[in-house]
């Protein structure tokens, strides 16, 4: 277990955020974190991480942050129709859906290229073309804070929503992801018909087959969202808002080519970009900040900016969303103060 002072976190957020944390905690089991959670220690704030691309730290974090190190894959049950397969919290997300792809287990590879790790993906709810964790998991593993006590949380429990979950609601910093049960298919799911997945396959061409919808994904991707190697962001900044169907009908009267997605019982889902890209955002710059020229969505840090200065940009855009068209967006990104 590493226990390190004064830790620098550049290297653990995608926003390029160069603060630090006054304790920095990596965990290999989920026995070293138990241990940690009941070894005596200051009282400051606690923050499990995974890989930082979804937190904006908005200054040095007085407190303890926690980082999974769980490795491994293991199937739990298979059949000729589906697997079960539990995944360690400190798993790259990417790294497995590509070795996913690899075994031939369908159902993951619309979430090709989503950054962070594995245990993020039961607290974030993470979801892209069509797809959304909560239609894989099975079961959540997890430590409690305060008790040490293993706990699992069964798909049902974990009241999934879009970008959701128990973890990010009612239980809030109560509980530590060590591990997550998915299931797949060992027979082709696909899921063509969100964003512009069918257009990329076309442009390749070829035989559909798993491997080819994952490129389409990575390149669609990397097409749009910019590399946090080079450019600090989270990705999407912003949830894509989901208003009555009567508002959006209103809407649409005013803007016919409004883009929209079934939320069902009556409710309409608005891609967030295009509200913004509307508000005249995309590529705007302000200082050390902006919007990504490519995608409106993603908010950037163009070199040593601060998380304030990113927080006063996303208040601005979400201002203005409101102001043009009546809908209120909510940042995604994870602010920690």
């Amino acid at each position: 277990m590493k226990d390190l002072r004064n830790y620098p976190l550049l290297a653990h957020n995608t926003f390029g955020m160069d603060v630090r944390a006054s304790r920095f905690v990596e965990y290999a089991s989920e026995e070293e974190l138990r241990s940690f959670l009941m070894q005596p220690r200051e009282e400051v704030p606690l923050l499990a991480i995974g890989g930082g691309s979804n937190l904006l730290f908005l200054h040095d974090f007085q407190g303890i942050v926690l980082h999974s190190a769980i490795r491994g894959i293991r199937v739990i049950t298979e059949t000729d129709d589906e697997v079960e397969v539990h995944v360690g919290s400190g798993i790259v997300w990417d790294g497995f859906v590509a070795y996913t792809v690899e075994q031939g287990w369908y159902g993951a590879e619309n979430l090709s290229l989503i950054p962070g790790e594995v245990g993020a993906s039961a607290v974030q709810n993470i979801g892209a073309y069509g797809v959304e964790a909560k239609d894989l998991i099975v079961c959540v593993d997890t430590v409690g804070v305060t008790t040490g006590e293993s706990r699992r949380f069964m798909n049902e429990e974990c009241r999934y929503a879009y970008r959701q979950s128990v973890f990010k609601q009612e239980l809030k910093g109560q509980y530590i992801v060590t591990g997550v049960t998915y299931r797949l298919s060992k027979k082709p799911v696909w899921h063509l018909d969100y964003g512009n997945i069918r257009a990329e396959l076309e442009k390749s061409g070829g035989e559909l087959t798993q491997k080819a919808l994952r490129e389409a994904v990575i390149r669609i991707r990397n097409e749009k969202l910019p590399d946090p190697a080079r450019v600090g962001n989270a990705g999407s900044f912003f949830m894509n808002p989901v208003i009555p169907k009567a508002q959006y009908d209103a809407l649409c009267a005013l803007y016919p080519d409004m883009p929209h997605y079934s939320a069902g019982e009556g409710r309409v889902k608005v891609p967030a970009g295009w509200l913004i890209d509307r508000c005249g955002w995309k590529g705007k710059t302000r200082g050390r900040v902006g919007v990504h020229a490519k995608q409106a969505l993603v908010l950037v840090n163009l070199g040593g900016a601060t998380g304030e200065e990113v927080r006063r940009l996303a208040e601005d855009v979400a201002r203005s969303v409101e102001e043009k068209f009546g809908i209120r967006i909510s940042p995604e990104v994870n602010y920690i103060e």
